[in-house]
């Protein structure tokens, strides 16, 4: 199983309270080539669990349970463990392309961060995979010179997903990835996101409220009350 999650729980201390627990002991499992969406409203735990998948969320935050990836549990080494598998082998598109991007550094820079940071790829090497990365979430190449406000809300939702794509993780967490965008443009990145899955492997876990996004991009839908998976069922084909 590439990505299994037992029993996460997370905790928010809060300043002259009792301490407010958003996560309720979630489970689920996802492999290669599998789409999972978590649904559920607002304020129901969905992308808490997600950015606890990560590693990302404040110091307030207190995460238990098992964060099993490939077989090892990533939660066992606290954020040394966390750490080498972040962007490299578990990767997010956030909600909001936006807010994703510097607006004083260019897209294909951006895009590159990720392999320099992990050792992957730099100088050349780095510019030419962030090129071939854009042109396989169908920008061209020569685009990466362009800063994030000379793009569409479409575009840079497409070039968000080419940064989480820079290190080739296995697992890709969406949160909410159409949110302000058109019908148009919102089925666009759904159909890249499905062909991503189906062309790369990938392991995609795909936050949302919206049920017939869903039915899109998942094989599976584990419905979030709470904190709590209350029911977990497969998309109809």
């Amino acid at each position: 199983m590439t990505l299994e999650v037992q029993d996460l729980r997370v905790r928010f201390d809060v300043d002259g309270g009792e301490p407010v627990e958003a996560v309720r002991g979630i489970s689920f499992a996802v492999e290669a080539g599998d789409g999972l969406g978590l649904v559920g409203d607002s304020g129901c735990g969905k992308t808490t669990a997600l950015l606890a998948l990560m590693g990302l969320l404040p110091p307030t935050a207190t995460v238990s349970g098992q964060i099993r990836y490939a077989g090892r549990d990533l939660l066992a080494g606290g954020e040394a463990g966390m750490r080498p598998h972040r962007w490299k082998d578990i990767a997010m598109v956030f909600q909001g392309a936006m807010n994703a991007f510097s607006p004083v550094t260019t897209i294909g820079r951006q895009i590159a961060e990720p392999m320099r940071l992990h050792g992957l790829a730099s100088g050349k090497a780095a510019t030419r995979r962030a090129g071939e990365l854009l042109e396989l979430v169908g920008i061209p190449a020569q685009r990466a010179d362009r800063y994030p406000h000379e793009f569409s809300g479409g575009m840079r939702q497409r070039a968000a997903i080419a940064m989480a794509l820079a290190c080739d993780p296995k697992v890709l967490l969406a949160d909410e990835p159409t949110t302000a965008l058109d019908v148009i443009v919102q089925a666009q990145v759904l159909e890249l996101i499905d062909r991503l899955r189906r062309e790369l492997g990938l392991a995609v876990v795909f936050v949302t409220h919206d049920l017939p996004v869903v039915a899109q991009v998942c094989q599976r839908v584990a419905v979030i009350r709470e904190g709590r998976i209350i029911r977990t069922e497969e998309v109809p084909a």
